[in-house]
């Protein structure tokens, strides 16, 4: 299935709870039909200790938004 928004892409999210929000699509799974914008849809997520992150905690990463909530404000340059 082909996506009318592509990686880089400017979007605007147009429904749910971050309506109005905008950023840049950081990643897109197509199979899930879901995108995340960055700086939008801000969750917390509990990391235990490792060597990558060796205080552990909680950090806060962007969730996903669907696909059909977001329409392009401008394209990627090629």
């Amino acid at each position: 299935m082909s996506s009318h928004i592509k990686k880089g892409d400017h979007v605007k999210v147009i429904a749910g709870n971050h309506r109005g929000k905008e950023g840049k699509v950081i990643d897109i799974s197509a199979a899930k039909h879901v995108v995340i914008v960055e700086g939008v849809h801000m969750i917390k997520k509990h990391a235990k200790r490792s060597q990558a992150l060796p205080q552990g905690g909680i950090i806060e990463r962007e969730g996903t938004i669907h696909i059909s909530n977001v329409k392009v404000v401008s394209h990627a340059a090629q």
